[in-house]
């Protein structure tokens, strides 16, 4: 039971904004020791914020339906969007430089994500932590490519939940029944046709007739569907 569970579930580890959430986690504890003084409750928030947007992908993975999946998906955003008010507010409260999204800096670290394979690749971040207005500014620009992921992904599950609920069980057995019959008339229209053929008829305004004397009477053939 366990294994099977682990098949289903643990396939979000390659997940793209899984792999991104594991590098702003990591980051953000090496980030909170070196810049954040070790007794202020900003550290906890941050580190907390981190790694609740790191573990809520992996839970809601492990859900066995796309509601508590779309739940837990939702409150990693939240975790990921308070931990991004904290390094802006982080860059305010010091004076430094927010950098704007066309900034060559911005555009550097926003290609970063492209070369990320696994958790490994936080060493593709780890030089922005040597100065503290390049390592917030690194992380605001990953943090908000990771949220717009999760937000696709939740209006995803969103949007396939409203059509679950649209069907009711008695409709969803009908839908399965009518495509049971269109499969059934499909092969009936093709055997048709391969008996016609055989036997030389064509089906005309007329219906079926010889192909031969249809020709004589001038009679179209009319294709069946």
């Amino acid at each position: 039971m366990q294994n099977n569970q682990n098949k289903s579930s643990g396939g979000y580890k390659n997940l793209a904004f899984f792999r991104q959430t594991e590098i702003i986690y990591d980051f953000t504890m090496e980030f909170c020791a070196r810049y954040i003084n070790y007794k202020s409750r900003t550290k906890d928030q941050m580190e907390q914020a981190a790694r609740s947007g790191k573990q809520n992908i992996s839970e809601g993975y492990a859900q066995l339906n796309e509601r508590g999946k779309d739940k837990l998906l939702r409150v990693a955003r939240g975790s990921l969007e308070e931990l991004l008010q904290d390094y802006q507010d982080f860059l305010r409260q010091k004076e430094l430089f927010l950098w704007d999204k066309d900034d060559p800096r911005a555009k550097e670290v926003r290609n970063l994500v492209y070369k990320i394979k696994d958790n490994k690749d936080y060493n593709l971040y780890k030089g922005y932590l040597c100065d503290p207005e390049a390592a917030a500014n690194a992380m605001i620009c990953l943090i908000n490519q990771t949220n717009m992921m999760l937000n696709q992904k939740i209006r995803w599950l969103e949007e396939n939940q409203t059509q679950e609920k649209n069907f009711s069980p008695r409709e969803k057995w009908l839908d399965r029944q009518m495509e049971k019959e269109r499969t059934k008339a499909a092969g009936f229209q093709e055997n048709l046709k391969e008996e016609t053929r055989r036997r030389g008829l064509v089906f005309t305004r007329l219906g079926f007739m010889d192909a031969e004397k249809a020709r004589q009477l001038g009679l179209e053939e009319i294709e069946t569907s």
